[in-house]
């Protein structure tokens, strides 16, 4: 099984909503996981399995079946570092009935050298899926996002209280996420039909 492994120097706080130790969270790293993609197993399981055999412990997790390897992008912007994978076979309008549920998705870990509040972590959340929404827009996608979508901020603790659009940190959030996203999605869209 394909991953991609990010452990922290320092343990980091985490506001997500992996599937593996998503919510708020002490993490030592976090880690995308490649699963199949008729995947239908058990989430929990799974992830619990990859981390022991991989020698981590307390890591946030994420899972995928894009390719990994292949359309994994990594972008830094000022204080802030974004890890997106995306594939998008399942886009969603957020609003409308979703499609069939298939299992690529746009993954999202943003790393912040800074010391957030927790509300300004959910800030960041809010920033990064902006971005995200306007990229796909950009790029002629008729969609919001895909129906499975994850996102994770990693800070350390502190007291810095916004992240939104108008602050230097948003500004950075917004940037790393544009350039990552449409580099992840070039990338997906040149390997579509392999994956």
């Amino acid at each position: 099984m394909r991953a991609f492994v990010h452990p922290f120097k320092s343990q980091m706080i985490s506001l997500s909503n992996a599937p593996h130790n998503g919510g708020v969270f002490r993490a030592n790293g976090f880690f995308f996981m490649q699963v199949h993609k008729n995947y239908d197993g058990d989430y929990k399981k799974d992830c619990l399995e990859f981390e022991r055999a991989n020698g981590l412990k307390n890591f946030v997790g994420f899972m995928t079946a894009a390719d990994i390897e292949k359309v994994l992008s990594i972008v830094e912007s000022g204080n802030v570092r974004a890890y997106i994978t995306a594939g998008i076979t399942n886009p969603a309008i957020a609003g409308d009935e979703p499609p069939r549920f298939l299992s690529k998705t746009i993954n999202i870990a943003l790393v912040i050298e800074e010391g957030l509040t927790l509300g300004a972590m959910a800030n960041a959340i809010m920033t990064a899926t902006e971005a995200k929404t306007y990229t796909l827009l950009d790029l002629g996608y008729n969609a919001t996002g895909t129906t499975s979508d994850g996102i994770g901020v990693f800070a350390f603790e502190g007291e810095q209280e916004w992240a939104g659009t108008a602050t230097r940190l948003g500004i950075d959030i917004g940037r790393a996420v544009r350039k990552a996203l449409k580099e992840s999605l070039k990338k997906w869209e040149k390997t579509k039909g392999s994956l």
